[in-house]
């Protein structure tokens, strides 16, 4: 599955098992949810054995978290790839939203485990979430802070705009996750004109991205 990273070589027996054990991960928590899963739910589907999977994976805790490990390393590799492409702070910027939201439409089984079974499942649960926010907010905060360097901007606490930004993309990729609605097509026009006015993107700049899109 193209979403799993690892340092051990992409051949190793290993590096197989170990996916094979993710992939049915996914399709077992998407279906049933985290408390509901069993790990020997997830050996079945992974074809593997229980002793496998507890090498890899001490518990179903570790299992889950790796997951949302797996799927945040991958948004934030293709946000900062992206953003560093466009170079300019507020083109950077944009284009990563497209981005973030195209990457939870191909992967929405795991956008549902990271977003909304995250949620609520107790403190470890809870401060690797709150971690990960935290990356993506230093990530949309780095390129402001140039936006404001460059003048596309007015100065502002990049930071408080950064985290408002992340609360407002997850409230509507959450409900997207839950209901399919509305289409990522549809969002990512209406948040990216919404986000860009709310940091004082220009009217002018704002039109030159549409027409750019």
């Amino acid at each position: 599955m193209s979403f799993i990273s690892s340092t051990t070589p992409a051949d190793s027996p290993e590096r197989r098992t170990r996916e094979r054990i993710l992939e049915a991960a996914v399709s077992v928590f998407s279906r049933k949810g985290y408390h509901d899963t069993r790990v020997d739910e997830i050996v079945e589907e992974s074809r593997t054995s229980k002793g496998a999977v507890y090498f890899h994976f001490p518990s179903k805790e570790q299992i889950f978290l790796a997951l949302v490990d797996e799927f945040a390393s991958l948004l934030q590799q293709k946000l900062v790839s992206t953003i560093t492409e466009k170079g300019d702070g507020v083109l950077g910027v944009d284009a990563a939203l497209r981005v973030g939201l195209e990457t939870f439409a191909k992967y929405r089984s795991l956008a549902k485990i990271f977003l909304v079974q995250a949620v609520g499942l107790g403190s470890a649960f809870e401060e690797k979430r709150l971690q990960i926010l935290d990356r993506f907010a230093a990530v949309i905060q780095q390129y402001l802070e140039k936006a404001v360097a460059d003048g596309d901007i007015p100065a502002l606490d990049t930071r408080i705009a950064a985290y408002a930004w992340i609360g407002a993309i997850n409230e509507v990729v959450i409900r997207w996750v839950h209901t399919g609605e509305p289409d990522p097509e549809q969002i990512q026009p209406v948040l990216r004109t919404m986000l860009l006015r709310s940091i004082g993107v220009s009217e002018e700049r704002i039109r030159e991205l549409d027409a750019g899109s």
